[in-house]
């Protein structure tokens, strides 16, 4: 009996092991794929546009001879996502995480080395995207799409004259029109270049000189928005906004008097990239998936629906995705592809502990002052609404109480 219960567990242990292990080999089992990116951040096949998650599965089954299905879900932030993968709570094979998130999962032993031999596509990247601070070696990350922030301004509430610089979110000729950020690096980020600061700096006192600026802004602005940017520029309800030069021309799209500059004093440069998170169970599919975004025809179409600049030189040289792009704004290929040797850049770094701590501290003051001024201006002239109404009902009742004798 003891060798039959034996012989039982063995052949249990096999089982769960070849279980565990099928995914992964050939035949006709099916691969499940993991990736993980931003909202409204690939070609989905909506809209007439090519399904590129689709595509990879119909070109890894005809390359591979093996079924794959893309497991595709979406986050909002950096932040989500870090705090998803940190928890232990989700595996993933491909994340498209932004460049100081690059840095810190890179530190913090959470991203893979990738095999480039499996991604020769990677040698078509721009080479100012090479060798960047978060991933110095280009041994973790494959750029998917960059970027830079600047001014979106109504041409029909905005006067030319006021353009130009990051002074115009300080003007208060258009009082309750303008939008300001709402998280604290991109609305510090806005104060720091006004001031030409550096973005990363470690000095309260430079956090404390852009919290006071944002708070002399305070009065002015209409709301500290995110996504909220969109139906309040298009629906003219606001009149500027600093956003990304890719949502730009979204807005654009539903309203043609729109239009967009590069603050002079400097402005934020940033990269989404391809990586692998540690503990992926599918690499070399994952590394396939990256190399299959970053060919040409799946490379243009991601960066056609997405609208933001591509690092891809294959997606920049397209005749048809340059006549694409000026078709939908005549000036779209030089605001996503600006020189930025004209305009000074940084990118946003990883702050330390020290250093973050200060600015979410710094962010929440300049947030419950906001909620609480106008919450303490509200409950006053209520008050005296009632103080007044309270002492005119007295009045009349005493008036009209004199009236009967």
């Amino acid at each position: 009996m003891k060798r039959i219960l034996s012989s039982l567990l063995l052949l249990s242990l096999v089982l769960s092991l070849v279980a565990v292990f099928l995914p992964s080999c050939g035949g006709g089992d099916v691969i499940v794929l993991n990736v993980y990116n931003w909202g409204e951040y690939i070609s989905d096949g909506s809209e007439g546009t090519l399904d590129v998650n689709a595509a990879f599965e119909e070109y890894y089954y005809e390359t591979y001879g093996q079924k794959i299905k893309v497991n595709y879900t979406t986050y909002a932030s950096n932040e989500d996502m870090y705090a998803k993968l940190r928890s232990g709570s989700a595996s993933y094979d491909v994340i498209i995480p932004s460049d100081y998130m690059i840095q810190r999962m890179i530190d913090e032993g959470m991203l893979e080395k990738l095999n480039l031999s499996n991604i020769p596509n990677a040698q078509y990247i721009a080479p100012e995207f090479r060798g960047q601070y978060y991933d110095p070696n280009n041994e973790y990350s494959v750029p998917y799409t960059c970027g830079m922030v600047g001014i979106i301004y109504n041409t029909n509430m905005v006067d030319e004259e006021d353009i130009g610089s990051w002074d115009i979110l300080w003007n208060d000729k258009y009082s309750g029109k303008i939008l300001q950020f709402n998280n604290a690096r991109d609305a510090f980020g806005t104060a720091m270049y006004y001031q030409q600061m550096d973005v990363n700096t470690k000095n309260r006192a430079d956090w404390e000189a852009a919290l006071q600026l944002l708070k002399d802004q305070k009065p002015i602005v209409q709301g500290y928005v995110m996504d909220e940017v969109f139906n309040k520029m298009k629906g003219e309800s606001a009149a500027i906004a600093p956003y990304y030069a890719g949502d730009y021309l979204t807005m654009y799209d539903s309203n043609d008097a729109l239009a967009f500059y590069y603050p002079e004093e400097g402005t934020n440069i940033f990269v989404d990239a391809m990586c692998i998170p540690t503990g992926s169970r599918n690499k070399d599919a994952a590394e396939a998936y990256i190399n299959f975004m970053l060919s040409e025809e799946i490379a243009v179409a991601n960066a056609e629906y997405i609208g933001y600049a591509s690092p891809n030189l294959l997606v920049r040289e397209n005749e048809e995705y340059i006549e694409y792009m000026e078709d939908w704004h005549e000036d779209a290929m030089s605001i996503l592809y600006y020189d930025a040797e004209s305009v000074p850049t940084q990118y946003y770094h990883m702050l330390d502990v020290d250093t973050q701590n200060v600015a979410n501290e710094l962010w929440e003051q300049l947030k419950i002052e906001s909620s609480v001024g106008s919450s303490i201006h509200t409950i006053a002239l209520v008050i005296v609404i009632l103080c007044a109404a309270f002492f005119l009902w007295r009045f009349i009742l005493k008036k009209y109480r004199t009236s009967q004798y």
